[in-house]
């Protein structure tokens, strides 16, 4: 019985061989390769950054309305800085982390164990760069956010308690890793091409990119080292951007999964959840501010805001406008706008970076009002209460109402120039009582309590206690 079991076997073995002569290629499941190629892990990893930095979703990402550009319909827990009954920091972890921060990895793993001939070294040296201009960007935010994250020890498999590093410590490594990879790359030879979803795979651009970032980084913790930041800015400041088409934008498509998380929580989820907060809509009235009508719609022929923090009906406030609630409205990661605010600063503190800190503010605001093809912008510029020598108040005021205008969908630059500048004045919500009760920083993820509650308790010590009242490094005044 057994002979004839083997003899059976064994024929349906040599009629399997005998029809093809591919037998490994036919074996190979060419829908589920083990191995994924880094440049599509590259795409990923952009893609899941502009969506998590795009949308609204009050699980994940809330800056809208921490920065008070738009307030809650029903269900305000979020506008009173609730950040816990959600777990919108686990949920900040999960994404950059575990979305962003380990393809990223893994696609600088993959592309640098490949092997190429020596015309395409140069191109291969670029992606990585490119790779770690966004690590940078990632960690920058993360620290922006909490003050102290995983950082050395983060994406190491083999150790799930991972221990926190100081935001100022992170800075700083941040600082030598983005000048070691802009000294890396090269202008003249390609990159990802079209996995490239910001860029195309222009190295010039990333360049660009990099020393705007550096810029922004450099800004941010101005007030904490002056004189680091006035190196750091003077040396990268003929090097940004230098106009609109420099901006890092993600195109999204008009067709799911491809649109704009936005148009998701908007619009395809047939929710209507949000309106615009009365701390923006107020200031734009107030300033005549023409943008105005690019931003929200019009009801009864004005602009109204919700109270912030507070139940407001849907239908009786103006909304979000059709344009930016459009499937395709690109995702926003860096812009000519908001480095032109930060040059403008960087000449109130006495850096030399070209220009006055006019001119920089009028290019920011100009810049801000092309990107959302609004005209009038030199009318809006001779206006008293906002041209630079009359606008009220000081630099840090100018500077910190019109930047955060012109950041407006952009919750996390309204919030942390907020934090930095003071400007400009936010409402309270319901449940706050003082102005100290809006947070200047996000806590830990509540789950780090528990399955890493050493290094949480030791992080919380070293920032001086996880509380939203506890300042970033940064956040000096």
């Amino acid at each position: 019985m057994k002979k004839v079991l083997y003899l059976l076997i064994t024929v349906f073995i040599l009629a399997f061989t005998g029809c093809t002569d591919k037998f490994e290629e036919f074996n190979t499941d060419t829908k589920h390769p083990a191995v994924v190629p880094g440049e599509s892990l590259f795409s990923n990893a952009q893609k899941q950054l502009s969506d998590y930095t795009s949308n609204t979703n009050v699980n994940t990402n809330i800056f809208k309305l921490i920065s008070q550009y738009w307030t809650e319909t029903t269900y305000i827990d979020e506008a009173n800085y609730d950040l816990v009954t959600r777990n919108i920091s686990s949920n900040i972890f999960s994404n950059m982390y575990l979305r962003v921060l380990t393809d990223l990895k893994e696609a600088s793993t993959i592309i640098s164990e490949t092997t190429v001939i020596a015309a395409e070294e140069s191109a291969k040296q670029n992606k990585l760069q490119i790779i770690e201009l966004l690590n940078i960007y990632v960690y920058s935010h993360l620290v922006d956010v909490f003050g102290a994250v995983p950082y050395k020890d983060a994406l190491n498999t083999d150790n799930v308690y991972p221990k926190y590093d100081l935001g100022s410590d992170i800075y700083k490594d941040l600082f030598a890793r983005l000048d070691k990879a802009l000294s890396k790359m090269n202008a003249g030879s390609g990159s990802f091409g079209s996995s490239d979803l910001y860029y195309g795979g222009d190295v010039a651009s990333w360049i660009k990119f990099g020393n705007t970032l550096k810029v922004r980084m450099a800004i941010t913790i101005a007030d904490a080292d002056n004189a680091f930041a006035k190196s750091a800015v003077e040396a990268a400041a003929s090097k940004v951007f230098s106009s609109n088409a420099d901006d890092c934008l993600f195109k999204y498509l008009t067709s799911s999964p491809n649109y704009n998380q936005l148009y998701g929580d908007l619009i395809a989820s047939g929710r209507h959840d949000f309106v615009p907060a009365n701390t923006i809509v107020d200031m734009m009235n107030a300033k005549k501010d023409p943008r105005v009508s690019a931003y929200f719609t019009e009801l009864n022929g004005a602009y109204l805001g919700g109270e912030y923090g507070y139940s407001n009906s849907f239908s009786q406030y103006s909304h979000i406008s059709d344009q930016i609630q459009t499937p395709d409205f690109p995702g926003i990661m860096l812009t000519y706008s908001e480095v032109c605010f930060y040059l403008a600063e960087a000449v109130e503190r006495g850096y030399n970076v070209g220009g006055t800190a006019q001119s920089w503010y009028n290019k920011g605001i100009t810049a801000s009002f092309d990107f959302w093809g609004v005209s009038g912008a030199s009318d809006y510029l001779s206006q008293p209460e906002v041209a630079y020598t009359t606008a009220t108040g000081t630099w840090k005021q100018k500077i910190g109402e019109q930047s955060w205008l012109a950041s407006y969908t952009r919750g996390i630059e309204g919030y942390t120039n907020w934090r930095r500048l003071d400007y400009p004045k936010l409402y309270l919500p319901e449940n706050a009582t003082k102005y100290s009760d809006i947070p200047v920083r996000f806590t830990f993820p509540v789950n780090e309590q528990t399955l890493n509650a050493v290094n949480y308790k030791a992080a919380s010590a070293a920032i001086g206690g996880d509380l939203i009242s506890t300042k970033i490094f940064w956040d000096k005044y």
